[in-house]
């Protein structure tokens, strides 16, 4: 992985920066963490410089979540009642928690945006229900725009400062990404197990 990432940037510069994020948002197993980490090396070598770094991968990042939110936007939460209504069993989910989430996400989905940008995985996911609820675009981009921006420049730094030992992190990514799907699976799987409609409760 961590090859393939240095010859996208090596072919693109900063342009291969913004493509790698895009994709990063759109299939999840590209880790944003190694793309800003080895920018940032980048940047400690003096072959890219920090602001565009930062600036570029924020947009590659905004771009991967537009995607979601569009394909969100495009079918509307009331797209999803017959898919709920075959499947709530296996989602733990009734209509009214539909439409509970669709207020939410008016009342507060700028902020969820936000703060979700700093979480693997949700980070990405957060894009779905955020069009679903139809949020303004403003509101979606200027979230995005601005947690992006933080965490890239987070992780762009630590690039920075590990120099050429952030090589070594990408051992590490892989199997914390793991476990974390592996939680998020064993969390699913228990939900589904004491889950109850709430007619029998």
């Amino acid at each position: 992985m961590t090859d393939f990432i240095l010859d996208a940037i090596a072919w693109g510069g900063y342009f291969g920066i913004a493509l790698l994020m895009a994709l990063e948002n759109v299939v999840p197993p590209v880790p944003s963490e190694v793309i800003m980490g080895l920018g940032g090396m980048a940047v400690a070598r003096g072959t890219m410089a920090m602001v565009p770094l930062v600036f570029w991968g924020t947009v590659g990042s905004v771009a991967g979540n537009y995607f979601w939110y569009a394909v969100g936007r495009h079918f509307g939460y009331q797209g999803l009642r017959p898919f709920v209504r075959r499947w709530g069993r296996w989602l733990t989910l009734e209509w009214e928690d539909v439409e509970k989430l669709q207020r939410f996400f008016h009342a507060r989905g700028g902020w969820v945006v936000f703060v979700f940008r700093f979480m693997p995985t949700f980070r990405t996911m957060v894009s779905l229900p955020a069009g679903m609820a139809c949020m303004p675009h403003w509101r979606f981009a200027l979230a995005t725009f601005a947690g992006s921006a933080i965490w890239n420049t987070v992780l762009g730094w630590a690039g920075l400062y590990f120099g050429s030992n952030f090589r070594e992190l990408d051992r590490y990514v892989g199997p914390v990404t793991i476990a974390l799907g592996v939680l998020i699976a064993l969390g699913y799987v228990y939900r589904v197990v004491t889950w109850k409609p709430r007619a029998e409760r």
